[in-house]
């Protein structure tokens, strides 16, 4: 029988975002990988993938008919792993796992960030933790990928068998980097900016939690004495024609950028000075990890995946949520000091290197080779109990 793992998320675009690399590496293990989400992408490594209709609200009747789908699928292949991630994803996994648990499959589950947190509001304690653990039980291994989610999750004494921390999803060293000073000149000339532009990035959908309204307000804070501010903001979302409004009546709707969906980040975050979060909740970003690799400085509001990332006053600045004046502050005093922007960008990219996708690969694979002995101990197992 082959050896199969089932890979399941809300949607597929979590996937080809995150964790190809890992998906990769089991090909070359002899593995055979499936996919369990919404959508119709196609996806590389994968030998069969399954549309399922999941929604991300606990609160959708569409949720009960995954369950189905996704339970009649793990009782019929016979996983030796099954790896969820996403919380409806790690929900709806682990409850039709339990069957074929017992029949020698290893469940593991990665919290990209638990809804509860310091600072959550107290619904989301109410809602989300008593689920994540009760599921904890029915979990071989819990990966987290900060010290927050690590340190709850083994003082709340959550059930899984094993409790394990990674660095993130790994970020491409190799694509994301500091560009040479005479190519990174002339793109800009490309872009239409100055040499002596300041410019910012943010990358991040357009919506409540990713507070783009916070930088959109520091920009017009510091207009008059840093006239040759440029935000640029990559990402679309619900939110995206109010902010256009916003700048607009602040007077700022020439100093932003609105980019919309970009596939050449890599390009554009080397030409820039200073990348920016304004996020409320992140479990570790990927945004900031990129833009680390690029040798930038950061200036981020406090959050628990934030805070992992930026060492204030080391690698950049660590604001408090909705300081504007104080973000504010920050982005004058990098403008107008460029020694100061490159001791925090070295800094950056000294930093990001334990967050690369070998040194992620690595310890995933750590993770995975024993679990993977384990699955074929298990069902060997079972398969002698019930001849």
């Amino acid at each position: 029988m082959a050896n199969k793992i089932l890979f399941c998320a809300t949607v597929d675009y979590h996937f080809k975002a995150f964790h190809l690399p890992m998906m990769e590496w089991f090909k070359q293990q002899g593995w055979e990988v499936h996919v369990a989400a919404k959508g119709d992408m196609d996806l590389p490594f994968v030998d069969r993938k399954y549309n399922l209709p999941l929604a991300r609200s606990p609160f959708r009747l569409m949720n009960v008919k995954a369950y189905r789908e996704l339970k009649s699928i793990v009782n019929e292949q016979s996983y030796k792993i099954i790896h969820c991630h996403t919380p409806m994803g790690g929900v709806l996994a682990r409850l039709a796992a339990q069957g074929t648990r017992r029949r020698g499959t290893k469940v593991i589950y990665t919290a990209h960030g638990f809804h509860f947190c310091k600072g959550a509001p107290l619904l989301n304690w109410a809602l989300y933790y008593p689920i994540e653990k009760r599921l904890s039980r029915y979990t071989d291994c819990l990966i987290t990928i900060n010290s927050e989610d690590y340190n709850l999750a083994v003082s709340r004494n959550f059930k899984a068998r094993r409790i394990e921390q990674v660095h993130g999803v790994g970020v491409n060293t190799a694509q994301f980097k500091p560009m040479p000073k005479i190519e990174r000149w002339r793109f800009r000339q490309e872009l239409d900016f100055r040499t002596d532009d300041f410019l910012m990035f943010y990358a991040a959908e357009f919506n409540k939690n990713k507070n783009h309204q916070l930088l959109i307000r520091a920009v017009a804070a510091i207009k008059d004495q840093v006239p040759h501010t440029r935000l640029l903001l990559a990402g679309q979302g619900p939110l995206l024609e109010s902010c256009r409004e916003l700048a607009a009546r602040l007077g700022v709707e020439n100093m932003i950028r609105f980019l919309g969906y970009r596939r050449d980040i890599d390009r554009l975050l080397p030409i820039c000075d200073v990348a920016v979060a304004s996020s409320l909740r992140e479990g570790l970003p990927v945004n900031l990890m990129e833009a680390m690799a690029c040798g930038l400085p950061i200036v981020a509001v406090r959050n628990r995946g934030h805070a992992e990332l930026v060492e204030d006053g080391e690698n950049g600045f660590i604001v408090e949520p909705q300081d504007m004046q104080t973000f504010a502050a920050r982005l004058k005093q990098l403008s107008v000091s460029i020694e100061l922007r490159r001791r925090l960008g070295s800094r950056s990219l000294q930093s990001v290197q334990k967050y690369g996708l070998n040194q992620v690969k690595q310890e995933l694979s750590g993770i995975y080779k024993p679990i993977m002995e384990q699955s074929q101990e298990g069902l060997e197992r079972f398969e002698w109990a019930v001849q």
